[in-house]
């Protein structure tokens, strides 16, 4: 039985919570928030800590953290060296610096650490990868994920851009994407964006994009953005194209760009080639939930089977550095280099 601590009840600690609740091999000893919060009925019974400090003094195997970006180095090297595995939502940290501290704690004190990158677990997007891997490279990537937001999601966005910006928070899931697809090495990185609210920080932008060229050839796009300003046209494309054709994302049955289940669903790719196109249904897809007891399980399989998550670790800093790279882009107005 792995005894879980679970730090940061937002909506990905709920979820992560209620995974390790549903799982045999788990044991949750507490769940940590600093302010109170309104927790589904299955959670009531856990004790609840107001402070990291005090659920790491409880000794746990596993801790799982979900809070705000510029907490996560900290508390990912603390558990490690107090002898636990973890898990971190994305980004691993806040700055390309930090997430190798943490990678080289992980490897230093033999701890496992997986990253929440959820598209990883889902059968669909495994499969858009693959489809895409076989037509060959190099590639075009044409993503995106903008999201219209207003009351409570527009306040929750508030606060994820008083440390992280939507370029960051959401692009990390798909420049990972790409790096799965290319396998290549990113060369350079020009971002441009736009603060179109003032009730954000006059440092930070509620919309972006970038470009990301790599070492085959292959480019890519990525934008982002939040708030009740923000279009609901074309909100999500997810569409790569090589030499040999296409494979694209079909599923426009998204129910608006705030409904969060929509952003991982698939219903169907779209295969070009030249000679013809192919549709393939996917079905039966896994909801947020089950994506996010397929991560902690996977966690708890890598603890117990002693799997080597280094490829893990490693992508998940490359692909926080390409998106850090297109933040400073934004922020200086120039291109940078990788």
């Amino acid at each position: 039985m792995t005894r879980v601590l679970i730090v940061g009840l937002g909506n990905m600690g709920q979820s992560h919570a209620l995974a390790h609740h549903a799982n045999p091999e788990s044991e949750i000893i507490g769940l940590v928030n600093r302010s109170p919060r309104e927790l589904p009925e299955a959670l009531r019974a856990y004790p609840l800590l107001t402070s990291f400090e005090e659920g790491l003094a409880l000794a746990p195997d596993l801790v799982v953290i979900a809070t705000h970006t510029d907490s996560h180095a900290p508390y990912a090297i603390a558990a490690m060296e107090a002898g636990a595995h973890v898990f971190v939502e994305k980004p691993l940290a806040a700055t390309v610096e930090e997430a190798r501290s943490v990678t080289d704690t992980a490897r230093a004190t033999g701890r496992k650490l997986a990253v929440g990158y959820i598209l990883r677990h889902h059968p669909s997007w495994q499969r858009l990868i693959s489809e895409a891997r076989a037509l060959g490279g190099p590639y075009v990537f044409r993503l995106n994920l903008n999201q219209q937001s207003s009351g409570a999601q527009w306040e929750a966005h508030k606060a994820l851009m008083r440390t992280t910006s939507p370029i960051v928070d959401c692009g990390v899931h798909y420049v990972d994407v790409m790096c799965q697809i290319t396998d290549a090495r990113p060369l350079r990185v020009h971002g441009m964006g736009l603060r179109l609210s003032d009730e954000i920080a006059e440092d930070m932008y509620n919309y972006g994009q970038f470009q990301v060229v790599f070492d085959d050839g292959s480019v890519g796009w990525y934008e982002a953005g939040w708030g009740p300003m923000i279009s609901e046209t074309a909100f999500f494309v997810k569409d790569i194209v090589s030499p040999a054709g296409s494979v694209s994302i079909m599923d426009g049955d998204k129910g608006g760009s705030s409904e969060i289940e929509g952003h991982t669903r698939v219903g169907g790719l779209l295969v070009h080639r030249p000679e013809g196109d192919r549709l393939i249904d996917l079905p039966g897809e896994p909801d947020h939930q089950a994506l996010c007891d397929a991560e902690q399980a996977f966690l708890l399989r890598a603890i117990a089977d002693n799997i080597d998550l280094a490829r893990h670790m490693d992508d998940a800093v490359q692909s926080l550095a390409i998106c850090l790279a297109a933040d400073e882009s934004i922020r200086t107005g120039q291109p940078v280099t990788l």
